[in-house]
């Protein structure tokens, strides 16, 4: 088989021409070189400077299966550019794992382990993604509460994954702590969190575009799950939404691909830096 030739590059975006940061979710994926996206026989060591020639954000998902550890931090730091950005999702041992008597001491592990993060200016945000049975229920509503008390002071963005959390209340109290609500783009299924065009924070908005794979999200198989291609007209749509509804809302935007699959994340993203006019 030939190899497959990258995917043509356009320049960086820079923090000081544009308040939007788009890129994807995890940038560390075998298949990406099968897709194009990366050059034939790229090392795994390799693919973070790669990414950063093209987008200037990425979302670490792996922190969501592992405490960051500040000195990987550190080195990742020194292989992007200065203004390149990082959202970094919560531990799962703040979100879906929580054992009461421990998640103040493993709030305080993941802060040591970001500190490179918040130092040098390349944290974007923290993504506090919620898991679908994480219900409005009191006892909720208080972990998130003291959650979000826990880690003032840093930007934060919490997306729900149950419709339970589509009140005005919660906008309104997401709005008064400055957090921000994540829009997700994601399948039109029973209980699902909804896609709203909504901005708490007025520092920043926050996009996630899971795909809309209704058969692979039920499936239990991420492979299914975020195998979807977004269409253009899909993108067009979203674009319009960005400039009209988001960007006026707040100071700068992040937007996130995480249909990782066959390269297709990579691909939309560079598709609708294209439709918003971004070089």
């Amino acid at each position: 088989m030939e190899p497959t030739q990258p995917m043509s590059r356009p320049p960086r975006q820079q923090e000081n021409e544009y308040r939007l940061f788009i890129g994807t979710s995890g940038y560390s994926y075998g298949e990406w070189i099968d897709s194009g996206f990366y050059p034939a026989d790229t090392h795994s060591s390799s693919m973070l400077p790669l990414y950063a020639q093209t987008f200037g954000v990425t979302e670490l998902n792996y922190t969501w299966y592992q405490m960051p550890k500040a000195p990987a931090m550190e080195r990742m730091c020194q292989r992007v550019p200065k203004e390149f950005k990082f959202a970094v999702k919560l531990t799962r041992t703040l979100t879906h794992e929580v054992k009461q008597n421990l998640w103040i001491k493993e709030a305080m592990h993941f802060l040591q382990g970001i500190a490179p993060l918040k130092d040098g200016n390349k944290l974007l945000c923290i993504l506090i993604q919620l898991p679908p049975y994480f219900t409005r229920t009191l006892a909720h509503r208080t972990y998130l509460a003291a959650l979000l008390d826990e880690l003032a002071g840093l930007p934060l963005a919490v997306e729900f994954r149950h419709d339970s959390w589509a009140n005005d209340r919660v906008f309104s109290e997401l709005e008064r702590r400055r957090v921000t609500l994540v829009t997700v783009d994601e399948p039109d299924l029973p209980t699902l969190f909804p896609r709203l065009d909504i901005v708490t924070n007025h520092s920043l908005f926050y996009i996630r575009f899971h795909g809309r794979n209704a058969r692979g999200w039920q499936s239990g198989d991420m492979q299914k799950q975020f195998d979807y291609d977004y269409s253009d007209p899909e993108l067009m749509e979203w674009a319009g939404s960005i400039k009209n509804r988001m960007i006026p809302g707040a100071e700068k935007g992040g937007i996130f691909f995480n249909n990782h699959v066959r390269g297709q994340a990579p691909h939309n993203a560079l598709r609708l830096l294209s439709l918003l006019g971004k070089p």
